[in-house]
């Protein structure tokens, strides 16, 4: 696309881009942590076990994680409007399969065509709104970003909590249909096009290499819970195949996923900033519930309300921390947010059975206020050094590799904190993993300094 799409494009239309993106990307990432309170329900409901229930959320992070490269592509060959309005169309289909499904094969079905879309829509959002702003704004652009990225996710299960104490599993699906349809009509009569094709060729070799490998990969989380040679097998061989990928990309002239901008130490090095800021999210928002709801014997409706402060902390923090970024950098920003994560770690590994609710919940508002401290400044400095034509391959890049290690945040938590006999034990050893995250995000982000000094 070209280097001044973002003086073309008048301030009204500028908003009303950004308010139908980001209220887009939003639904789309709330609805992908809805079912995490919903899976007992479901289970009992249609008469699965609560590991094949727990599908419906591994397999739509998993769809995600193996959609997300093609995003690239898939900006670059359509126009934005085509693309907008088929992703969106795409995550209805899903989301109505879903609201009228009787047995679980159909809602899973439902639940994989919205992460097909929810993949796209995603880097769409990010890559989109780079490339209408000018350059001086992209840390408040990429802060608005992040804030959805983080809100999302940490407020559907309390949402959900919420809905599931009054309505049906259903209404999960029932709730977001007309949201996703006003988007699609708002779309259609307001989306500007402001995007040129390129008549690019679809390396589909390439798309294969890449779904077998993220498929793999990612599928080896779930294989490691039930038998550790097979995860292991799927782990080695997914990455094996990933290397071929990435070597392929290498040589064509129009790659799929442009790995080249990885030279760039900002985005090598603060994409790597902004996946430990997005590990430490996850794994904390997992453990939580997971502690209190065994362990304080608290409902799911109320460990969904323990972390509903600081989904809202790490929201305002982040659309103010954009805003701060374009000003004095990311330097001050990511180290104040380590040391404020750091601090806030503390009632979190001496987490015990007579652990006060407020605490934990004013720990985790914390932790979540350095978390977007973090995590804005990050991702706008990760793109610092990209040309416009860049910005795509960028998004697509950032998000699939956060996707996946954010499965395996999630994951590998929720293993170790089963691994002592005592669950509290397990939680606090998990809690200190996760307190290594944050040193090795600040150790990562010390050296990009030096390194951006030297150059």
């Amino acid at each position: 696309m070209a280097q001044n799409h973002s003086v073309k494009i008048s301030l009204r239309t500028r908003r009303i881009i950004t308010a139908i993106l980001l209220l887009s990307a939003f639904v789309s990432l709330a609805s992908q942590t809805m079912m995490v309170t919903a899976l007992p329900v479901i289970s009992s409901d249609l008469h699965v076990s609560l590991n094949t229930a727990q599908w419906l959320t591994t397999g739509y992070t998993l769809i995600i994680g193996i959609v997300t490269p093609l995003s690239s592509n898939m900006y670059d060959k359509f126009t934005n409007r085509h693309l907008f309005l088929g992703t969106i169309g795409t995550f209805i289909v899903g989301t109505l399969l879903g609201c009228f499904a009787t047995n679980f094969a159909t809602l899973l079905a439902a639940r994989l065509i919205q992460a097909c879309a929810g993949g796209m829509l995603m880097s769409f959002q990010m890559t989109t709104m780079i490339s209408i702003y000018p350059i001086e704004k992209r840390g408040s652009i990429l802060g608005l970003s992040s804030l959805v990225i983080s809100a999302g996710p940490a407020l559907g299960p309390t949402l959900a909590g919420f809905i599931l104490q009054v309505l049906p599993w259903r209404w999960l699906f029932i709730l977001v249909l007309p949201l996703m349809v006003i988007i699609f009509i708002i779309g259609y009569f307001k989306l500007a096009n402001f995007s040129t094709p390129r008549d690019i060729k679809i390396d589909y070799l390439s798309v294969f290499i890449s779904l077998v490998g993220s498929a793999l990969t990612l599928g080896c989380l779930t294989a490691f819970q039930k038998n550790f040679w097979v995860g292991l097998a799927m782990l080695v061989v997914g990455l094996a195949i990933i290397a071929v990928f990435v070597k392929r990309q290498l040589r064509l002239k129009n790659p799929m996923l442009k790995v080249q901008i990885f030279k760039y130490s900002s985005f090598r090095l603060m994409t790597l900033v902004g996946i430990f800021a997005f590990m430490v999210l996850l794994g904390t928002e997992q453990l939580l519930p997971i502690f209190t709801e065994n362990v304080l014997h608290v409902g799911s409706f109320m460990s969904g309300l323990i972390l509903l402060p600081g989904a809202i902390c790490n929201a305002i923090t982040a659309s103010i921390v954009g805003r701060l970024y374009d000003q004095y950098g990311p330097k001050w920003l990511i180290i104040t947010g380590g040391v404020i994560m750091l601090l806030a770690s503390i009632p979190l590994v001496t987490i015990s059975a007579h652990s006060s609710l407020l605490i934990l919940t004013l720990a985790y508002a914390v932790r979540m206020i350095g978390n977007a401290c973090v995590f804005s400044p990050a991702l706008s400095e990760a793109f610092s050094q990209l040309s416009q034509s860049e910005n795509s391959h960028g998004t697509a890049l950032n998000n699939t590799l956060r996707q996946v290690f954010g499965a395996v945040s999630v994951t590998m938590v929720v293993v170790i904190s089963g691994l002592p006999a005592s669950l509290t034990t397990g939680v606090q050893i998990a809690m200190w993993v996760t307190v290594l995250l944050v040193v090795f995000m600040l150790v990562t982000f010390v050296h990009y300094l030096a390194t951006k000094q030297k150059g």
